[in-house]
């Protein structure tokens, strides 16, 4: 699993010698998405986007991925157009490895949809009690910076504890069997763990990090098609709001379309904004604190200045 993931690492790190991304065609829109998009699920699902854009004659294709990295190296090679969420985390590694992506839009700041998670009979109060001890963390997410930041609170480095670099369901398993001490998630993932094994959060995000997600499009994409963009903007914060706007019924789709009972969805997206917003320069603030953590500890390959990815721009009316 290890050598997965820094193989992931090591493909994302070349995509700055990838061919040139292709042109975008103005009757399809490609769409980059993980399991637990929730936004993009409940889309996937109902049709509105392929309604809302049927009077433009686009064609909507839906791509799955394993995870964020994999997205940012397709929309760079221009294999899709526009991405799913992502952890704030994600379009960091992109830039370092100099892909070519515009921000598309964010949902507003979850803090608490992440945490460090312990054991119920854990005898972990505290995060300076982790010193010494292995912690999983799926690397180059959002949740690995969740840690770097709860251990620099407590005084510690990254090197006081040993990383064990584990997917969500690796990870999960890792707390469980006891061969890690501490486990860091995010929802869904957070939310199962604590209804259906016990397990207790240590430190979450408030105060630590913001926790956003963002919305990504490929640099040629975003040229050519901003009105596409504006349809799929206003749909992704419809969805948003309508998610909040009735947690029982969007629970009990999601719980449908994941497999997962309604009580988790519902706890997990509760601890979710859904907010849709545009991304903005000002917005961008903690994306390069983030940036600079990981480039301290040597997870990114040069110094990134995130004020320096395109913003999309809807067009005028």
């Amino acid at each position: 699993m290890i050598r997965r993931l820094t193989t992931l690492l090591a493909c994302l790190a070349c995509l700055a010698f990838a061919g040139r991304p292709a042109l975008a065609d103005p009757s399809a829109l490609r769409i980059g998405y993980q399991r637990s998009s929730t936004l993009i699920a409940l889309l996937r699902q109902n049709g509105a986007l392929e309604k809302a854009l049927a009077p433009r004659e686009v064609t909507v294709t839906w791509h799955e991925f394993t995870s964020g990295l994999p997205i940012m190296e397709a929309l760079n090679t221009g294999s899709i157009d526009v991405s799913a969420d992502v952890a704030d985390t994600v379009p960091i590694f992109a830039q370092a490895a100099q892909a070519r992506i515009t921000y598309l839009a964010e949902e507003a700041a979850s803090p608490t949809a992440q945490a460090i998670l312990v054991a119920a009979d854990s005898p972990l109060r505290s995060v300076a009690e982790l010193k010494g001890r292995k912690v999983a963390v799926t690397k180059g997410a959002g949740s690995h910076y969740l840690l770097l930041a709860a251990l620099k609170a407590e005084g510690l480095t990254f090197k006081s504890i040993t990383p064990a670099y584990l997917t969500p369901a690796d990870g999960r398993s890792a707390l469980a069997s006891g061969s890690v001490d501490a486990w860091v998630a995010w929802d869904p993932f957070l939310s199962a763990a604590q209804a259906q094994t016990g397990a207790r959060i240590l430190r979450d995000g408030p105060g630590l990090s913001l926790y956003k997600r963002y919305y990504l499009a490929a640099d040629a994409y975003a040229e050519k098609q901003p009105a596409v963009l504006a349809i799929v903007f206003d749909k992704l914060r419809e969805t948003g709001a309508w998610v909040k706007a009735n947690p029982e019924e969007a629970a009990a789709e999601l719980a449908k379309l994941w497999k997962i009972e309604p009580a988790i969805v519902r706890q997990a997206n509760d601890r979710r904004s859904y907010r849709v917003e545009r991304v903005t320069r000002e917005g961008l603030s903690e994306q390069q604190t983030i940036a600079d953590a990981f480039r301290a500890e040597g997870l990114l390959p040069r110094p990134v200045d995130t004020a320096a990815l395109g913003l999309w721009e809807p067009p005028t009316r």
